[in-house]
Parts: structure tokens; C-alpha cells; sequence
């Protein structure tokens, strides 16, 4: 008779990891973004103008890490369907400018809800299931706006404008991060503002009036010379020339000096030089409206007929003056 015997098989555990949405892991996050200002501008420089903001958030998870997704919107200056640019506004008047994720400028900060991507801002959490993160947000204003005129540009992110949506997830399994394009919720929102003020501006340059060489000053010498004015679109401007290094109060009347020596000159306003151009507002200066670009204004120079002093070089200086 054959018997059988027993064997004890030692126990096998088989473990099973169970991969859950980063719903699971109950997180909760909460943070901030910074107003961002501008300050105050000239855009007749034709320049651009970079200001910066901070996106901070701290998250609680019982996770190693959270991901939180930033989503930016258009704002409520608006923007194009590209995501490039946004806009402020002041009444109709549009300001492009645009938010992005580094400092060269050249990757915009995007939403999910609007165009292109927000980006990824990892937190990794190490005490107590908590952590903390920063991320700098770069702002433009491009060159190219002259013709704005001044006043206050704003666009604001309120409620739906931002979308911050995160989500916890192992560490050691980073492929399953969640994606910012796709990740919906939880979310919360991190109102801000954006602004710059447009500042009223003048600037002016201009060429020499140089009347050339004669010999005797039996007959009248004219010559022009052009002045370039740039003003602030909108902004009305006078212009003013001085009495020149000898301070004459008559615009006909200035002196070209050499050593004691003069040589009497006058500039006017118009071609047949009847209109005398000085710095009396309102009397006997030239007036415009500024279009943010350059305008050009012709002085007219005469020297008259007069004594002839001895040969050689005779100059003066005049101070144009530019009043908004």
C-alpha cells in the first residue's frame, strides 16, 4: 500500500498596483499671480518694453509630486485666435503685448481654453505632503506702436481668464504625469492685471541752416533748414526758436558772430518770409498735432542786404523748443 504524502507549499503573495487619475491622490493647491505693470511708457521711441510677473502656488497631496497647469487666457483686453498677441485696451484703442514662458520671448503662455499650451510647473513634495513652487512670467510690449495714443492700457484676468488645474502623481513614474493640454480639473483661479500708461512725448531734431559762401552782402542770402517733430499721437505741440546766442528778442534781428564782428540773419514760417519765427506761444511759433511718427517743418533764413564785416566764418546757435 502506497501512501501519499503531504506537502506545505509556501505562501506567494503577488502585489498589484493599482494606477488611479491623479484625482486620487487628494490634493489641494493654492497660490497666486502678480499684477503686472509696465509703468509708464513712450512708445514714439519705437522700442519694445519687457515688465515680468511671478505665478506661485503651494499644494498639499498625498502624492510625491503635483503638476499644476497654469492656464492663461486672452484676458479681457483680448488677443488673436494665434495666442500672438494679446492686448490692452484704452476705450478702442488696442496695445499688443504678450505674456510668455521665458526671457528671450519667444514662447508664449498659452491655455488649454484658448490657444497654445500652458506650461508644466512641477512641485515636488517631500514634508508632510507639502510643497511649494515659482515660475516667472515674462511680458512684451513690441516695438512698432507710435501711432497710440496716451492714456492707460489695461487687460485683466478674472475668473475664467486664469484656470491653474493640477494633479498628483508618483515621481518615479513620470510618464504618467499628467498633461497640461488635457488636464481639466481640479482647478482654481488666480486673478491679475496687466497695465502700462502711455505718457505724452516730444522730441525734436534738426538740420543746419548754413546760408553757404558770398562775397558782398548787397543782396538778400536765403537757405532753409528742416526740423523734425515727434509727438505722441494726439498731442498738440508748439514750436519755439530762440533769439540765438545774442538773445534777440526781434526773430529778424539774430546775430551771426565772428569775434566782435556780426552778421545780421532772420528765420521766418513761410517762404516769402513775412511770417517771423520766434518763441512768443500763440504769436510767432508753429503749431501741430502729433501722430507718434516724425513731421517735418521748413525754416525759412534771409540774410539781408547789409554792411559787409571782414571775410571769414560766422555762426550762431538757435534753441528750438518744443512745447505739449
Amino acid at each position: 500500500m502506497s501512501r501519499r504524502g503531504l506537502r506545505t507549499l509556501p505562501a506567494v503573495t503577488i502585489a498589484f498596483l493599482a494606477l488611479t487619475s491623479g484625482g486620487a491622490w487628494a490634493q489641494t493647491c493654492n497660490g497666486g499671480i502678480t499684477n503686472i505693470d509696465f509703468g509708464n511708457i513712450d512708445v514714439t521711441a519705437n522700442t519694445s518694453f519687457p515688465a515680468t510677473g511671478t505665478y506661485s502656488i503651494t499644494c498639499t497631496a498625498i502624492a510625491s509630486a503635483v503638476r499644476t497647469c497654469p492656464n492663461i487666457n486672452a484676458g479681457t483686453g483680448g488677443g488673436s485666435a494665434t495666442g500672438d498677441p494679446r492686448y490692452m485696451t484704452n476705450g478702442a484703442n488696442q496695445l499688443q503685448y504678450n505674456l510668455f514662458t521665458d526671457p528671450s520671448h519667444t514662447t508664449v503662455w498659452g491655455s488649454r481654453l484658448w490657444a497654445l499650451t500652458a506650461p508644466a510647473t512641477d512641485i515636488t513634495l517631500v514634508i508632510l505632503g507639502q510643497g511649494s513652487a515659482s515660475r516667472t512670467i515674462y511680458a512684451q510690449i513690441p516695438a512698432g506702436q507710435q501711432t497710440l495714443p496716451p492714456g492707460t492700457y489695461t487687460s485683466s484676468f478674472a475668473g475664467s481668464e486664469t484656470a491653474i488645474t493640477y494633479a498628483g502623481y508618483l515621481l518615479s513614474l513620470p510618464l504618467l504625469a499628467p498633461s497640461c493640454a488635457t488636464l481639466a480639473s481640479p482647478s482654481l483661479t488666480m486673478p491679475f492685471t496687466v497695465s502700462v500708461t502711455i505718457d505724452p512725448h516730444c522730441g525734436v531734431t534738426a538740420t543746419m541752416l548754413d546760408f553757404g559762401a558770398t562775397g558782398v552782402l548787397q543782396t538778400a542770402v536765403d537757405a532753409t533748414n528742416t526740423l523734425f517733430v515727434t509727438c505722441s499721437a494726439t498731442t498738440p505741440y508748439s514750436i519755439s526758436l530762440n533769439g540765438g546766442l545774442t538773445g534777440a528778442v526781434d526773430p529778424t534781428q539774430r546775430k551771426m558772430s565772428k569775434g566782435g564782428e556780426t552778421v545780421t540773419y532772420g528765420l521766418y514760417r513761410n517762404t516769402v518770409r513775412t511770417l517771423p519765427w520766434g518763441e512768443t506761444i500763440g504769436s510767432n511759433t508753429a503749431a501741430g498735432v502729433g501722430t507718434g511718427l516724425a513731421q517735418s517743418f521748413t525754416v525759412y533764413g534771409r540774410v539781408p542786404a547789409q554792411q559787409t564785416p571782414s571775410p571769414g566764418t560766422y555762426t550762431d546757435t538757435v534753441v528750438v523748443t518744443v512745447t505739449y
